[in-house]
């Protein structure tokens, strides 16, 4: 899954758990249980979108240098 999905795919998991979470204060037992299932999906979701994210920053950009190089040119 590429990092841009994994965010659509929390934004629209907040976007439900919070319809839910309204309901669910209002004393509505089956969004309470939404909440519940839907709080153990978002937590896989973000624990792609971790690893993901992690994975693109070791990736480095074109043009630009690692930050390692830099400091090292500075000592010189």
């Amino acid at each position: 899954m590429a990092l841009k999905e994994t965010i659509n795919q929390m934004r629209q998991y907040l976007i439900e758990l919070t319809h839910d979470l309204e309901k669910a204060a209002e004393g509505n037992r089956a969004a309470a249980q939404r909440v519940r299932t839907g709080s153990i999906h978002f937590a896989k979701v973000t624990k792609t979108f971790r690893k993901e994210s992690v994975a693109a920053e070791r990736v480095p950009k074109k043009g630009r240098k690692s930050a390692k190089k830099a400091i090292r040119k500075k000592k010189r």
